[in-house]
């Protein structure tokens, strides 16, 4: 009697999942960078799967922005915007302003509840130094937070910019050699309470001014002047 290969035992779907989440995790902390080519034979041999639960992560990446498919069918890692970053570094604030404001107005305290739930995880990940737990903890603090605003629409945009985000807040988090001050995780406690206390102008404030120093590490860490000064 055969064994049965590794990718016969999985659960119908599973495979997917498990290439879908190595891939987005390679993608998300720049181990796969820019405009890196996704070779499916490889990545076949590299997980012993074929390549069917391959081509479904793939699409699933592809619809979250993080693969492109060339017109030859072959795959890369989508390539970051930098000549159009103002543009989402302005929907970006808005999206914080907004869904904070809202929050602030129209909050339960079963939202609370959530929004608090969030912050202590996305300070454990903090305290952990763990990369990829701070991204995707930050996207569940600032997703309950556009919930509890109650506006599907604003919702709606506050997770296409969070998850299109993803890579500059690796690259926020990179800055900070993956040490982020504890003074920005305060500003997320400042959040939280500023919205309990239903102070809606203060809200908008804090919430511009989030934005604001995350857009500045990232303009300050694009600009950094790498060149190597050498004496010829």
């Amino acid at each position: 009697m055969t064994n049965k290969p590794k990718s016969a035992e999985r659960k119908r779907g599973s495979g997917a999942q498990f290439v879908y989440s190595i891939l987005r995790d390679e993608i998300l902390d720049l181990t796969l960078l820019p405009g890196s080519p996704i070779d499916e034979i490889r990545l076949s041999e590299r997980l012993s799967m074929s390549r069917t639960p391959i081509r479904e992560a793939l699409v699933r990446l592809a619809s979250e922005g993080l693969v492109t498919t060339l017109p030859n069918r072959s795959t890369v890692v989508s390539n970051i915007d930098f000549m159009n970053l103002h543009t989402f570094f302005d929907a970006m604030t808005l999206m914080y302003r907004v869904t904070t404001r809202l929050a602030a107005q129209f909050h339960t305290p079963a939202d609370m509840a959530a929004i608090r739930a969030r912050q202590a995880e996305f300070a454990k990940a903090v305290a952990a130094q763990d990369a990829l737990s701070m991204i995707a903890t930050n996207r569940e603090f600032h997703a309950e937070i556009a919930r509890a605003g109650r506006n599907p629409y604003y919702e709606s945009l506050c997770l296409r910019l969070l998850d299109e985000g993803r890579r500059l807040l690796r690259m926020y988090y990179q800055s900070f050699d993956d040490q982020l001050p504890n003074e920005y995780v305060q500003e997320h406690e400042d959040l939280v309470a500023t919205i309990e206390a239903r102070d809606v102008a203060r809200a908008d404030s804090l919430a511009g001014t989030h934005a604001d120093q995350i857009v500045q590490q990232i303009q300050a860490l694009i600009s950094r002047d790498r060149r190597q000064h050498i004496e010829l």
